[in-house]
């Protein structure tokens, strides 16, 4: 699949819906988890330059506001990372060189390999970076600004410098098998970014979730993810694998209202095969939507043959629901079904790995470089 890509300046803002010329498009990476999620604890931990506006706005998981009237001491308040104009040296030589660039460095919230990122220069019009280029590197740890920037951590490039357009959603596919703990965003020559997201794949530390022994296998933190679900009409289903409970109805998973005699439901990966010995299905804030019913089902890696480990149960609204199985559930994939349709706003699956689960993993990890 060809990503479109979007150069140049856009129009300056005539008013009303500003995103009514917003540029973007679907991208084929977007069913990923997004690695720089706040929620998973990734953030914004340097930049060489905000002086318009913070790095930390990169992160926000609402898309970026705008206010024309919004000013402040230093100029035009954008809802984005923004740096001041570069100049070069002296009268003589006034324009940035080729070299010249601003930067900031975000650390992933779960470390894992990246396939996707998205630029986005949402409001900035005239404003934006003319390109941008990203690096990666995994160091261990929790490193600061300072040791991420010495001489001997590799940065690996993933997004070559590549042009970009204002006021618009700058995709790029990635194609580098490694586990990465952190980027590092460039902006050439200088100008504001939005919000920026990294699509990709959890790729955990086997020795961290061996330690743990009994962990929430399903959890997008630990590797687990969702390969497909039914509807996603309100709200995704990865949500219900995010950390933490549900703050609010849209922080669950919720469908439209159905009219047939079907059911909805969600296939999720566990990070590898586990043995399954405790269920949580929350439907905090979820109140006069809720699922009526659920079932829980499990699967061995590729196969479609389920193996009902829950079954068919009433649900309550807005309640956390706890389950102990009778005997371990062991397998790769679960399913939840609910019934009719409504939501659920977390599954938790509390166990540990099999012998077969852990080989697998620490192998996928040492393939990763971790």
């Amino acid at each position: 699949m060809s990503i479109p890509s979007f150069t140049g300046d856009a129009s300056p803002y005539g008013g009303g819906d500003p995103y009514a010329d917003y540029r973007t498009a679907d991208f084929p990476f977007t069913q990923y988890a997004d690695l720089a999620d706040r929620r998973l604890g990734a953030g914004v931990i340097a930049a060489n330059d905000e002086f318009f506006a913070e790095r930390e706005n990169l992160l926000k998981p609402e898309a970026a506001e705008f206010d024309p009237e919004h000013f402040g001491h230093k100029g035009k308040i954008m809802d984005g990372w923004e740096t001041r104009r570069r100049r070069g040296v002296s009268a003589q030589q006034p324009h940035p060189t080729e070299d010249d660039h601003d930067w900031a460095l975000v650390r992933l919230g779960a470390p894992g390999v990246v396939r996707g990122i998205v630029v986005d220069t949402a409001h900035f019009r005239g404003n934006y970076p003319q390109a941008v280029s990203v690096e990666a590197a995994s160091v261990p740890g929790s490193p600061s600004p300072e040791e991420l920037l010495a001489d001997d951590v590799k940065w690996t490039t993933l997004v070559p410098r590549t042009a970009v357009g204002g006021h618009a959603a700058n995709g790029f596919a990635v194609d580098v098998e490694q586990r990465f703990t952190h980027l590092r965003v460039n902006q050439h020559p200088d100008g504001g970014i939005a919000r920026l997201r990294v699509y990709g794949e959890v790729a955990p530390d086997p020795a961290w979730l061996g330690v743990l022994g009994t962990f929430d296998l399903a959890a997008l933190e630990n590797g687990g993810q969702v390969e497909d679900a039914s509807d996603r009409f309100y709200s995704p289903a990865t949500n219900t694998i995010q950390p933490g409970r549900s703050r609010k109805m849209d922080d669950g998973w919720e469908t439209r209202r159905r009219r047939d005699k079907g059911n909805d439901w969600i296939r999720y990966g566990l990070v590898a095969e586990s043995e399954i010995r405790a269920v949580e299905i929350d439907t905090a804030y979820l109140k006069g939507n809720s699922a009526g019913w659920a079932a829980l089902s499990v699967a061995a890696e590729g196969s479609e043959e389920w193996t009902e480990i829950l079954p068919r149960t009433r649900l309550q609204p807005d309640t956390n629901h706890r389950f102990v199985l009778d005997t371990p559930a062991v397998g790769s994939r679960v399913r939840i079904d609910i019934y009719p349709d409504g939501g659920i706003s977390r599954l938790r699956l509390f166990g540990s790995l099999t012998e077969a689960g852990t080989a697998r993993l620490t192998a996928r990890h040492q393939e990763l470089g971790g």
